[in-house]
């Protein structure tokens, strides 16, 4: 069953967000939460659209900028820029990140009538990140498959990051030998 395709029902839910100046989508059913941008932690090493990683209610979360990934111009932090909490897929397992968006837009629902096949020219995006260009009302969203977004060496990354454990506590210095006992020789 697609991840985002309502039980019973022909259509499917997405969520909408603006990149850039662009309106993209992901399946609302891969949505965990939206929740305010707060401060990245930084973290060496990792692909150049990973910004770092949040803390979400002691949860260690990735953070992808996905303007960066598209190749998309810079812009700046507003008070709406946010993060959708998303799970996508790793080998099989749930991986939870969080997409920096410019602004959340609203839920739409379409169906497979409103979903044309991504186009092969015109979008800054690569084909393999699209799913599809939902119609709605004049105009269409790249609507994106969040399970191709990023490579399996990125998703490693990200996941090495998220479980990366606290430093552990300083080793304690060996016991020093026993004084030898005195002998009572000399």
């Amino acid at each position: 069953m697609n991840p985002s395709t309502e039980p019973g029902g022909g259509r499917s839910s997405y969520l909408s967000f603006m990149l850039a100046g662009e309106e993209y989508a992901v399946g609302l059913l891969r949505v965990r939460e939206i929740i305010e941008y707060r401060p990245v932690t930084r973290v060496p090493g990792m692909p150049a659209a990973v910004q770092g990683v949040i803390n979400l209610r002691g949860s260690v979360v990735p953070v992808v900028d996905l303007a960066v990934k598209f190749g998309l111009p810079p812009r700046p932090i507003t008070r709406w820029s946010c993060f959708v909490i998303v799970e996508v897929a790793l080998d099989g397992q749930q991986t939870v990140l969080g997409l920096l968006t410019d602004t959340v837009r609203e839920v739409l629902e379409l169906g497979p009538a409103d979903i044309e096949p991504p186009p092969a020219f015109g979008t800054r995006v690569r084909l393999e990140f699209l799913r599809g260009m939902g119609r709605h009302n004049d105009g269409f969203i790249l609507l994106l498959d969040l399970d191709r977004l990023l490579s399996l060496e990125e998703l490693l990354k990200l996941t090495g990051a998220s479980e990366e454990a606290p430093p552990p506590a300083p080793s304690q210095a060996p016991a020093p030998p026993p004084a030898p006992e005195a002998s009572g020789n000399g």
